[in-house]
């Protein structure tokens, strides 16, 4: 039994201009489309399973009064047929007959056990239900669909009922959180956006009448070719006019602008009503505007305007705090509206690191009975000769990192580091050096003052280690990297910064991935999955296989690249770690304790495919080279290759 959770979406700028977009197929001077949704916090949670039919089942109190159990058989021509006749379940059959044509599956079995989505209120809960199958469908049979995937599916599978449902109703599949969506004809891209402040959102269902199909049906008329000054004024409001709207609402909510970011609205809705609205008797929205401009409301917002096809369907403000959110959801609801709350929260950029250097280094011995491997010398490119830990702590800091946490073997190893990083060196060995030397020596002691340092003082595994730094961490991402590995840019970002961007962008558990031959596969950990993006640079990492042998990793983990040839991911040492991971050591090392075992090995991998399994893993490919430096022939190859 698997569980999932679909959100709704709430377009909060861009309606209309995914229809409008498309057009570019047929008239290449309409600008493309571009919108800004998001998932919201209420949904549809349920259980799937496999089933030999068909089946939708529901337990949720909040939808008994219209909800009668359904079930069908895997049958093509039955399900198309339950998706033309516009019943309560024609979008379900809509994306189940498209999944048995185009993939050849089986049945599942969908239980709904909550739903906290109003439907019918322009918070696409039609197209939730949509994503909820076909992401049900692609887990179950292991379809490996990225989420661009499945929410194309639940598209085109929408497409097969009555409704004209636009591309950014599927949005819904990307989950809580702000995405750019841009539709030039029929490409589609979506991007995550980054929010520096908290943004205090109130929607609410009008509870009035909204015609969505006439709307639709009078846009349209104007595509793809406008013959009066009405219908260029719509193309031009959906077209450069919402395209800057649009760019101006992405950096205002990047830098945190939140009263520039509510007048915008406020200034969307007055373009809107001027430019589109008069093309369609339905948009005539009388419900709508005295919400907009009720002088109750206004205290409480920075601005609002309409959601989705507009209409008297749902509005939207941008509350001054969450105080007034909540004063302004009371308001609503006593109003006879159905209000909701949406707090836009920032992505906690990753501004901590850790290292483990715990390790004696045995298969550098004796070298390292006389220096830690992480002090072992390194030539660099500038011609400086650095020790491994400083090559590792100068690149945490040019990618923005203000704090690092060393996980030591023993408060004894901890002077060495004392020694080295807070030390001033003594007056006579700094006249000796050149006026660059002594500015690494001043930037050495610099990053001195960002160290902090844990103790691993049992020797139980990797995953031991790294949570000896849990309480360092707190309750925010962290950078991980390997304390016998440096990492060479081959571009003008280092390699953890890379991984930061990356984070902010999906803000899920990242892994750092690179390619390794089909003949070394079985001295690794492998990776397979599915690309999220076109640049094949991020995997929706479905499946971790460790050490397999090259024939089951031939027919089960290999991944195309872009020129569509099988490659083979490793793990190439670089982590971006969620609290969850954190709360996933504890739990294994809590039931070890329960067991009374003291001894076996906690390991990190185990807690990064239980946290995958329930919220997903992302692998990023990094542009750069992954230096090992654990064993003699790799730090050999180190020595030689690094400083070239």
């Amino acid at each position: 039994m698997t569980k999932l959770f679909v959100p709704g979406r709430l377009c909060l700028f861009g309606e209309h201009t995914d229809w409008a977009g498309h057009y570019r197929t047929m008239n290449a001077d309409i600008a493309p489309g571009a919108a800004i949704v998001t998932g919201i916090e209420q949904g549809i949670y349920a259980e799937v399973e496999k089933s030999s039919i068909f089946e939708l089942y529901s337990t949720a109190p909040e939808i008994e009064n219209v909800w009668q159990d359904f079930s069908c058989r895997m049958d093509e021509t039955e399900l198309k047929r339950i998706a033309k006749s516009g019943s309560f379940f024609c979008y379900c059959a809509g994306v189940a007959s498209y999944m048995l044509e185009w993939y050849k599956v089986g049945g599942v079995r969908i239980r709904i056990t909550k739903m906290t989505l109003p439907m019918k209120s322009g918070l696409s809960s039609s197209a939730a239900i949509c994503v909820l199958v076909a992401r049900a469908f692609n887990i179950l049979y292991s379809l490996n669909l990225n989420t661009l995937g499945e929410m194309n599916i639940a598209y085109l599978g929408e497409l097969r009922t009555s409704s004209r449902c636009g591309r950014l109703d599927q949005a819904c599949a990307f989950g809580v959180k702000p995405n750019l969506m841009t539709f030039d004809g029929d490409e589609i891209e979506v991007r995550s956006l980054n929010v520096k402040k908290h943004l205090y959102w109130v929607f609410a269902d009008l509870c009035a009448e909204k015609d969505t199909i006439r709307i639709l049906s009078d846009l349209n008329k104007a595509y793809p070719f406008p013959n009066s000054d009405a219908e260029r004024a719509e193309h031009e409001a959906l077209g450069t006019r919402n395209l800057e709207i649009v760019d101006r609402a992405i950096r205002y909510m990047a830098e945190g602008r939140v009263e520039e970011l509510g007048a915008l609205m406020t200034e969307a809705e007055k373009m809107f009503d001027e430019m589109v609205a008069p093309m369609s008797p339905a948009l005539w929205s009388p419900k709508l505007h005295s919400v907009l401009q009720d002088p109750n409301i206004q205290p409480m917002v920075w601005g609002g305007k309409g959601v989705g096809s507009h209409g008297d369907g749902s509005v939207q403000f941008l509350a001054r705090s969450e105080e007034d959110q909540q004063h302004l959801l009371d308001y609503l609801n006593d109003r006879g509206m159905r209000a909701y709350k949406l707090t836009l929260k920032p992505v906690h950029t990753v501004r901590k690191a850790i290292i483990p250097v715990a390790g004696f280094g045995t298969r550098l011995y004796p070298a390292t009975r006389a220096l830690k491997k992480d002090f072992f010398p390194i030539p660099c490119p500038d011609g400086m000769v650095r020790p491994v830990i400083l090559i590792l702590l100068e690149e945490l800091v040019k990618s923005g990192i203000e704090e690092i946490c060393l996980v030591l073997g023993s408060e004894e190893e901890r002077q060495q580091y004392a020694d080295y990083f807070e030390r001033p060196l003594p007056e006579e060995h700094m006249r000796k050096l050149n006026s660059e030397a002594q500015e690494m020596e001043a930037r050495i002691l610099a990053i001195g003052k960002r160290l902090h340092y844990v103790y691993q003082r049992e020797k139980r595994g990797f995953g031991h280690a790294v949570y000896q730094a849990a309480q360092f961490a707190g309750n925010e991402p962290v950078l991980l990297l390997l304390g016998d590995t440096i990492y060479r840019s081959d571009s003008n970002k280092p390699c953890a910064l890379q991984m930061v961007e990356e984070y902010e962008r999906y803000n899920q558990l990242m892994v750092s991935i690179h390619p390794v031959p089909l003949a070394d596969v079985s001295h690794y950990g492998i990776l397979s999955g599915i690309w999220e993006d076109k640049e094949h640079t991020v995997l929706n990492v479905s499946t971790m296989y460790e050490k397999p042998k090259p024939s089951y990793a031939e027919e089960f983990l290999g991944v195309r690249n872009k020129e569509g040839v099988r490659e083979y991911y490793s793990v190439f040492g670089q982590y971006v770690l969620t609290p969850e991971v954190f709360s996933q050591l504890h739990a294994d090392i809590m039931q070890k304790e329960i067991e009374g075992d003291h001894v076996s090995e906690i390991e990190l991998t185990s807690a990064l495919e239980a946290v995958r399994q329930r919220s997903g893993m992302m692998g990023v490919r990094l542009d750069g080279r992954m230096y090992d430096m654990g064993n003699p022939a790799a730090l050999r190859r180190c020595v030689a290759e690094y400083g070239l």
